[in-house]
């Protein structure tokens, strides 16, 4: 028999979380716009009280992060943009497969909690942490955009409803101002990593070439690229898409990536 005493706090928070998302993704097609808006709200809300508790509040061993919290977080932000977006374009439709992300996220940090960060560090480094992260999110928002605009841009070929509520040019400009947003995150945290890594990590040899650090770095060239692309010689439609894709897939490996193998793979403290 398992008591409730046995199940972690985290998981109790993590339960209700996924629930809301799950409960909102059901029955939010079948309600009115407005209503759908604030149904997501309420799971998101309760996401964002859980990365609270589960960031800042005291807990044995010390902060702890990893490759799910990291995802964690990721999802909540990109929520925050699209949440923040519905009130600023009414007519932006809710997409409930975002929901449906939430929930798996939610419970994959419950059940991956991550590895207690290094008692040597800097107190600067949750703040280190956050850059980084908040650039995830910035092109997890982008990505998203991006896909919608791509499943417009089809539909209107075909002659069919496009299912986003915003024009094309609109979705657009929006994708490039998360891109522009989270490349200068990316570049404010690899270079705090260059410059300050031994006063953030500690003794330790913060700034070293692996897996973690060439990923990153070839995820802020590609998104590099696809800037000067667009300001030079005006890339757009599917092929700022396919490289605002590449670019997200080897930063999401940089860090979540890795720390994936070490934690869960090979079973190791990052």
């Amino acid at each position: 028999m398992i008591l409730a005493s046995d199940i972690p706090l985290n998981l109790w928070l993590a339960l209700p979380t996924a629930a809301a998302y799950a409960l909102t993704a059901l029955i939010g097609p079948r309600v009115a716009p407005d209503m759908g808006h604030r149904l997501l709200s309420v799971p998101w809300a309760l996401h964002g009280l859980g990365l609270v508790f589960a960031l800042f509040a005291p807990q044995e061993g010390g902060l702890r992060f990893g490759f799910a919290p990291a995802l964690s977080v990721t999802a909540w932000l990109m929520l925050t943009f699209y949440v923040l977006e519905q009130h600023w374009f009414p007519q932006l439709r809710t997409r409930w497969t975002l929901s449906i992300v939430g929930a798996a996220v939610v419970l994959l940090a419950a059940a991956f909690p991550g590895t207690a960060l290094h008692t040597q560090t800097s107190p600067l480094l949750p703040l280190h942490l956050a850059l980084g992260v908040a650039s995830y999110g910035l092109f997890a928002a982008a990505v998203v955009h991006a896909w919608l605009m791509t499943r417009a841009e089809k539909n209107m070929r075909m002659g069919a409803d496009t299912h986003v509520g915003l024009p094309l040019l609109t979705l657009e400009r929006l994708t490039f101002r998360f891109v522009t947003a989270g490349f200068v995150l990316l570049t404010a945290t690899l270079a705090a990593g260059w410059l300050f890594g031994d006063a953030l990590y500690g003794d330790q040899a913060a700034w070293r070439w692996d897996h973690k650090t060439v990923f990153s770095l070839l995820s802020w060239v590609t998104f590099a690229v696809l800037l000067i692309g667009r300001s030079r010689f005006g890339w757009r439609g599917r092929k700022a898409v396919r490289v605002l894709y590449i670019g997200s897939g080897l930063l999401l490996l940089g860090y979540a990536g890795s720390r994936f193998v070490l934690e869960v793979v090979l079973g190791r403290v990052a």
